[in-house]
């Protein structure tokens, strides 16, 4: 019997994949959508399944989007998972995002920020009104305004304008001759330090981020900032090659970096400054390093002196819970078999409602016979 249980679930899974690949194909009469397509035309898609795969390979991207049909945590377990397969052969050096070709720079809290302030392809300024004309296929938008000037190779950043003040907290020089923290070959440990919480943060479910970052800026803990600023533009990618021995340049890839600037504070007796929380993520991701920027703060907050009382303080809690990967497997996993679960817990309830109707009824004799004695 179980041999045939096993047989007719193959069977089952085997018609649950080909009927899978029917709805996803959709409508054959209907152009099937290219990766290519994908990859040109959902680009903010493409750039969140990257960053949150940690793998950035638009083709790639783009593909599990379209295998995943547009479900993007799945897309997200579909690269994530591709990437443990290939071979590590190195790690590239930091990249200098203060080095960045800028598309988009802009800072809420400095109106006239050295280098301007740089719109650039931003949702921010539409009305969200849908526009019916895209609905009209092979439409093609007006070519964007050509600037009047090229843009600087380099932008100076917020942290640089103010250095001469001293008013933005300096991070803390790193030691280079130590090993980063590795998510991908370490598990989570705690205390976390500030660069394997950044590593889970860029890992980390924009959803769940976002929802952390409005709780701490609704009161549900210390941080309510300020956008000192936000870019997004192109980095390079250095390597080292072991035959070579000097650094090359391997690849540009887009990055959107922010910085939020969170409160005074008063760090090692130095002079009260502002404190900073840092968001770094694969392509034009802005709502997704601001939050990071947000939540990366809020974690700080004892290294601050503050109270810790909040979800969005508490690094247990944000790291444990910000992978995209584990939470949706851990949830979706409750949709396979547990039947020896349910039985066990079955027979235990049958149980309790045995004994409880056993009691009630011992309790009715009981009351009859009290009577008659008094």
């Amino acid at each position: 019997m179980a041999y045939v249980a096993v047989k007719g679930g193959e069977r089952a899974i085997t018609n649950a994949h080909a009927w899978l690949a029917e709805t996803r194909r959709g409508d054959p009469s209907v152009p099937e959508l290219s990766v290519a397509q994908i990859r040109e035309q959902m680009q903010l898609a493409v750039d969140r399944v990257m960053a949150e795969g940690s793998c950035h390979d638009p083709d790639l991207a783009a593909l599990a989007i379209k295998q995943a049909r547009g479900d993007l945590p799945e897309a997200i377990f579909l690269l994530r998972a591709y990437r443990t397969t290939l071979p590590r052969f190195g790690a590239s050096t930091p990249v200098e995002t203060s080095r960045m070709a800028v598309s988009r720079r802009v800072s809420a809290a400095f109106k006239d920020i050295p280098g301007g302030q740089v719109l650039g392809p931003t949702f921010d300024y539409t009305h969200r009104l849908l526009d019916f004309k895209l609905a009209a296929e092979g439409g093609v938008p007006p070519a964007a305004p050509v600037a009047e000037a090229p843009m600087p190779d380099a932008m100076p950043t917020i942290a640089s304008v103010f250095a001469h003040e001293g008013l933005l907290e300096t991070p803390e020089a790193g030691d280079d001759s130590a090993e980063p923290y590795d998510l991908t070959r370490e598990p989570m440990a705690f205390p976390a330090a500030r660069d394997q919480r950044l590593q889970a943060l860029a890992r980390g479910d924009e959803g769940f981020l976002l929802s952390l970052a409005y709780s701490s800026q609704r009161g549900w803990g210390s941080t309510h900032p300020l956008c000192g600023e936000i870019r997004m533009g192109s980095v390079s990618v250095g390597f080292v090659p072991d035959e070579l021995g000097f650094e090359i340049e391997i690849a540009d890839i887009t990055m959107t970096e922010c910085l939020m600037l969170s409160g005074f504070a008063s760090i090692n007796g130095e002079a009260p400054q502002y404190t900073t929380g840092y968001g770094l993520s694969f392509g034009h991701n802005e709502r997704k390093a601001m939050s990071m920027a947000i939540v990366d703060r809020a974690l700080r907050a004892a290294d601050m002196g503050e109270e810790v009382n909040a979800p969005c303080q508490d690094a247990e809690f944000v790291l444990y819970h910000s992978d995209t990967v584990e939470a949706s497997g851990f949830v979706q996993h409750l949709k396979l078999p547990h039947y020896v679960d349910f039985q066990a817990d079955l027979l235990f309830l049958r149980r309790l409602r045995k004994e409880h109707a056993a009691a009630a009824a011992n309790a009715a004799n009981a009351d009859p016979m009290k009577e008659a004695a008094e």
